[in-house]
């Protein structure tokens, strides 16, 4: 309960502010209130308690790999990892034909992802670009495991038109990556 009170006075600040009034949340025993500086007609107090926007609208992409494709010639010259299936692109801002993200603003954003390797006897290192040089990294390489994932997540702080992409740094393309995700979304703009 006193939790509770601490944050509908923090969420009070907020709109003595001029910003958002958005809906406190308890998570864990603490409180969560995110202040949106940049107002809008949006309706406050979404699921997560904050606005998620760019500056025409929201920001948010997840793909999925939904078949398992052998490697084109593309995929094999640039080693980035294709998804062929979209789940969420608010904002359009991930082009599925070449599988990069192309920031619409300078902000805060949030990457994850979990690539699947399909065979057993190989070590798979799995890169988020950003601009052509790795952010984050992760590794699959348990020798007795045919199927195992090379998962990750991280905050990157983009320009706009910054490009955002997965690429294979270790292992091979063979067998395809079905099950694999890739997601991202706009945290909050600079």
């Amino acid at each position: 309960e006193k939790v509770k009170k601490k944050c509908k006075k923090v969420a009070f600040l907020c709109l003595s502010r001029g910003q958002n009034d958005t809906e406190p949340i308890i998570l864990e025993g603490k409180c969560l209130v995110v202040c949106d500086s940049t107002p809008s007609s949006e309706p406050a107090g979404n699921a997560l308690g904050m606005s998620v926007r760019s500056g025409s609208g929201r920001v948010a992409f997840s793909a999925s790999r939904q078949t398992n494709h052998e490697p084109t010639d593309m995929s094999n010259r640039t080693m980035i990892i294709y998804f062929d299936n979209i789940l969420v692109n608010v904002g359009t801002h991930f082009d599925q034909e070449s599988s990069i993200f192309l920031a619409p603003r300078r902000g805060v954003y949030s990457f994850n992802f979990h690539v699947v390797k399909a065979y057993n006897r190989q070590t798979i290192q799995v890169s988020l670009m950003l601009n052509g040089w790795p952010m984050i990294s992760a590794f699959a390489g348990d020798q007795d495991v045919t199927r195992e994932a090379a998962t990750n997540a991280g905050l990157v702080i983009m320009e706009k038109g910054d490009k955002a992409y997965l690429r294979l740094e270790r292992g091979n393309l063979m067998g395809g990556w079905k099950y694999s995700t890739f997601s991202g979304f706009l945290v909050f703009p600079l």
